[in-house]
């Protein structure tokens, strides 16, 4: 921002040394001219000098006219339109004609003008063949517009010789003045291009400066996707491993499900088969079928991963029908109550509370010797809590065996908590968020 107020301000004081210089020259010929008629020796000068303007008078108001279109010219270009490329080109096109006519005008005595003309070009055209085209122009346009070249095959009027009217000592003071007009401006002009040579020269040292910057940060991206690669190798294998686990978790309850009702069955046979081999018989034939329903179900867990009870039932009834199944294996009575009256959630909502109930009946049956389990179901707006209690031993000191460890981390994927307490038979309490469905109503628990 300070670097280009500071180019602003150049060009406005090479653009007010031009108007000195072209208001000079046109001010000063009036003046002198007039000063010439009132001596009465026009004879005598007209026959001193090659040329004579041809309207003095005109060529100050011309001046001034096109030095204000110039000066138009540099406010829409610098403040009203800074940013336009077409602005720029239309209003540098405007200014080198318009310094051209102001040439004209003082028959080539001053062509200075065009280097504000040039300084602009340098400014606001970058490195394209418009840039060029306009520099070579206006060098070519310096060197054409000379006095001394133009002057050898066209009669021009010179301000040499109206300063030559006065004295010595004027002649001095008006020669001095205007050489010194044209050297300020030149000068300014030398001292404009160095700082734009300056600037480009730091602009370079910004952009190598960035590509450096970029350099470094291609770097670190590189460094980051080999980070990434590896990190999504190292998440793969986890989630390989999780996978595993929730096979294994399946399986578990399955097959330990399974196998507790057909030795808590065969247990159950023993004792019959003596009093009533009938009874025995019967007794078999539902634990093979129990059996046979758990290597189906083996078998489903390694393909699908979900009870096959829930593949073709609701969740209510397939905690009905695993209830059922349960009670005619074994001795153990199970009371279900829910209080949520449509038991419809997410596929792993529905998986997670089924396992649950499945492994804490297992539980109570193998490891606790309950005979009586009761299953309760209440909801909320947040959620469910499930809670399984038997009757069995229970225990002080809980060991979370696998099929626990399986407990948990069901209700924690589903981020929800669950509580064990042995201390009164075993008590199994879950809390599980539930993400109702649109259509389900939430009004309907209690």
């Amino acid at each position: 921002m300070q670097k280009s107020r500071r180019f602003i301000y150049f060009k406005i004081l090479m653009l007010a040394t031009n108007l000195i210089a072209v208001m000079f020259i046109t001010v000063f010929i009036y003046f002198t001219i007039q000063k010439i008629c009132d001596n009465f020796i026009a004879r005598q000068f007209i026959r001193s000098v090659s040329a004579l303007p041809a309207k003095p008078t005109s060529n100050i108001l011309s001046s001034a006219l096109l030095f204000s279109v110039l000066i138009l010219s540099f406010t829409v270009r610098e403040f009203i339109y800074p940013n336009s490329s077409k602005a720029a080109y239309l209003t540098l096109i405007i200014d080198f004609v318009i310094s051209i006519f102001i040439i004209f005008i003082l028959d080539f005595n001053y062509n200075g003008i065009l280097f504000l003309v040039i300084a602009n070009i340098i400014t606001y055209t970058k490195g394209t063949v418009g840039r060029y085209l306009l520099m070579i122009i206006a060098v070519m346009s310096i060197l054409i517009a000379d006095y001394d070249f133009i002057s050898i095959n066209y009669r021009l009027y010179s301000i040499n010789d109206y300063i030559g009217f006065y004295d010595s000592v004027t002649q001095q003071y008006l020669l001095g003045f205007f050489n010194l007009i044209v050297s300020i401006n030149v000068i300014m002009f030398i001292i404009y291009c160095i700082n734009v040579i300056q600037n480009q020269r730091g602009t370079i040292d910004e952009v190598n400066s960035l590509y450096k910057k970029l350099q470094k940060a291609n770097e670190d991206l590189r460094k980051a996707n080999e980070q990434l690669k590896e990190y999504s190798i190292i998440t793969e294998k986890m989630g390989e491993t999780k996978e595993r686990n929730r096979l294994a978790r399946e399986i578990h309850d399955t097959i330990g499900h399974t196998l507790t009702g057909i030795s808590a069955g065969i247990d159950a046979c023993i004792t019959m088969l003596d009093k009533s081999p009938e009874e025995t018989k019967k007794q078999l034939e539902i634990i093979a079928k129990v059996t046979r329903d758990g290597i189906k179900e083996v078998r489903r867990s390694v393909n699908k991963l979900r009870p096959d009870a829930l593949e073709r039932l609701n969740l209510k009834s397939a905690i009905h029908q695993m209830i059922m199944e349960t009670e005619s294996m074994t001795n153990t009575r199970i009371y279900f109550s829910s209080y949520v009256d449509n038991l419809n959630f997410a596929a792993d909502e529905e998986d997670a509370i089924y396992r649950i109930i499945q492994e804490s009946i297992t539980n109570a049956i193998r490891h606790g010797d309950a005979k009586q389990i009761w299953v309760n179901i209440k909801g909320d707006e947040e959620g469910i809590i499930l809670t399984v209690r038997d009757n069995g031993s229970g225990c002080k000191e809980i060991n979370q065996g696998f099929g626990l460890r399986h407990i948990k981390e069901r209700v924690r994927m589903l981020n929800g908590t669950v509580e064990f307490d042995g201390t009164d038979g075993f008590t199994v309490i879950a809390r599980i968020p539930i993400r109702w469905s649109e259509e389900y109503d939430k009004s309907t628990y209690s």
